[in-house]
């Protein structure tokens, strides 16, 4: 739809070239918002123009305006002002607004992102415990993100690149062959996630004890961590992992099978989602070869152990490890294959990774090889970093007395939801399902909102009190305004916004919310 401000323009400017023949375009024709003590809606200063018609500021806005008004269907009336001509816009235009605007479910979308894809990179989990509170900030900003750039117009692919490998892995296993006696979260009702967690807590305990074993036979702090026979365990079967060792793999398969059957549970109750998994195990070799390419292309260099790097002091970074000089992959390593292979596998544009602060200097470092390399995507890379979330104390179950797992938080959030609204008597007459239903979507809300109304790059104190309110900057509070405009909306027939003939019956708060709208 033409700007109302052009389509008057437009008319002006008609109407200047044949009452004055004065030749002036539309893009100098300067409107205002008509001033509240007047009648209209948009104003036009005549002075500059009294040299074309040789009359005085009033005549002049006069007959502009009889013209405007016997030759245009959008103005309504106007008014005179000493040389301001104050004009009303015809009821029409409004309701075509309605009716082509603001009735549409596509009002206010912004097109920026039309023709572009984009990928989100979030949550990012270990398969050897539970998401976390952290988790829980990381997979709301990226999942408010990937909803934000697709009303944008984006294409948005939601991915989750998944840390299925490693030493930290291998410590729940080993700890689940020897501890387990071979119960799984089925025999014991225990969620799959935190079954997998227990068993890497047991690890941790375990190895701790014998340490304090060794120390207290004489041995160096350093000496019991290394020669600790726990640890030796752990490292031999990561060993026979790398070396796809049929006993090792099977068992890696079966306990990570239980840990991504307990992160789907979290991600569907915190109202999350994710179009690609991609997986560490899969991925992390993959760099190798960008490295033989910048070795090729000086882009990297090989120092005299043949471990290889790239220097970045010239870009106020410092030198950077790229493989260790018996050939094996560090984290970047894998990053940037990971990077090729999403662009490899859907020609995004953007790429966005949602990523603690802890983080920042990895991703300047990651960013700056890729571009070094000529990477075609590498000005479309974006690091999402985000602060801790901190927890009064008291307030929530711990693990170890430092984490909160989102469970824990989620049925916290719910059970606070429940609370509060039997407190207020908004539950009465509702079935016990539907109150279940309720208390969810409550809790959800106010733990979004409580989350993402804070600049992500700062550190935030969560309390689940404070977000379950329902006055003031808080989930619930937009939730029961979206209710209340339901029930108004329920009780007006449909017609009533789209034909012209209404218009002088509204309210004017209802004109004003129209204008407001546009």
């Amino acid at each position: 739809m033409t700007s109302l401000e052009r389509i008057v323009s437009d008319a002006i400017v008609n109407g200047l070239q044949s009452l004055f023949n004065a030749n002036v375009l539309s893009e100098q024709i300067a409107l205002e918002k008509t001033k509240k003590e007047f009648e209209g809606d948009l104003t036009f200063v005549v002075f500059p123009y009294v040299r074309f018609s040789k009359l005085n500021p009033e005549q002049t806005a006069a007959s502009l305006g009889e013209f405007l008004l016997n030759n245009t269907t959008i103005i309504k009336q106007y008014q005179v002002v000493k040389g301001f001509l104050n004009l009303s816009i015809s009821p029409i235009y409004w309701t075509t607004f309605l009716n082509e605007n603001v009735q549409n479910m596509q009002y206010g979308r912004p097109t920026i992102g039309v023709g572009q894809r984009v990928m989100i990179e979030y949550s990012s989990p270990n398969t050897n415990k539970p998401l976390h509170l952290g988790h829980v900030r990381n997979n709301l900003l990226g999942y408010a993100i990937a909803s934000l750039m697709d009303f944008c117009g984006y294409e948005v692919i939601k991915a989750n690149l998944i840390n299925d490998r490693g030493i930290h892995i291998c410590k729940s296993m080993l700890a689940w062959q020897k501890f387990a006696n071979g119960e799984t979260p089925e025999s014991t009702g225990i969620k799959g996630d935190h079954f997998v967690g227990k068993y890497y807590v047991a690890f941790e305990t375990a190895y701790r004890k014998e340490i304090a074993a060794l120390v207290e036979n004489g041995m160096s702090q350093e000496e019991a961590e290394a020669n600790a026979t726990l640890m030796k365990e752990a490292r031999e079967m990561l060993l026979k992992w790398e070396q796809n060792d049929p006993e090792t793999k099977a068992l890696w398969e079966k306990m990570n099978t239980w840990v991504y059957a307990g992160f789907e549970k979290t991600y569907a109750a915190m109202g999350v989602s994710f179009d690609r998994y991609y997986y560490e195990s899969q991925t992390y070799s993959l760099g190798k070869d960008i490295v033989q390419e910048g070795l090729k292309n000086n882009v990297f260099y090989k120092e005299n152990d043949q471990s290889v790097w790239i220097d970045l002091t010239g870009d106020k970074l410092d030198k950077k490890i790229l493989l260790r000089n018996d050939g094996t992959s560090v984290y970047i390593t894998q990053d940037l294959g990971t990077a090729d292979l999403k662009f490899q596998d859907y020609g995004i544009n953007k790429s966005i990774y949602v990523v603690g602060n802890e983080q920042d200097y990895h991703f300047k470092v990651l960013f700056k090889i890729l571009e070094k390399l000529n990477r075609p995507y590498a000005d479309g890379l974006y690091h999402l970093s985000y602060g801790m979330v901190d927890l009064p104390s008291g307030k929530m179950k711990s693990r170890e007395g430092t984490v909160v797992d989102a469970d824990d938080l989620l049925n916290e959030m719910f059970e606070t939801a429940k609370n509060k609204s039997e407190e207020l008597g908004k539950t009465d007459g509702l079935s016990k399902e539907d109150k279940h239903a309720l208390y969810e979507m409550i809790g959800l809300a106010a733990l979004k909102f409580y989350i993402l109304k804070v600049d992500p790059t700062k550190r935030m104190m969560f309390n689940p009190e404070e977000s379950i309110d329902f006055h003031g900057d808080t989930g619930p509070f937009v939730q029961y305004t979206h209710a209340r405009i339901q029930s108004l909306l329920s009780q007006v027939d449909p017609s009533y916004l789209t034909t012209a003939s209404t218009y002088d019956a509204w309210h004017p708060a209802e004109i004003e919310t129209i204008h407001l709208l546009y």
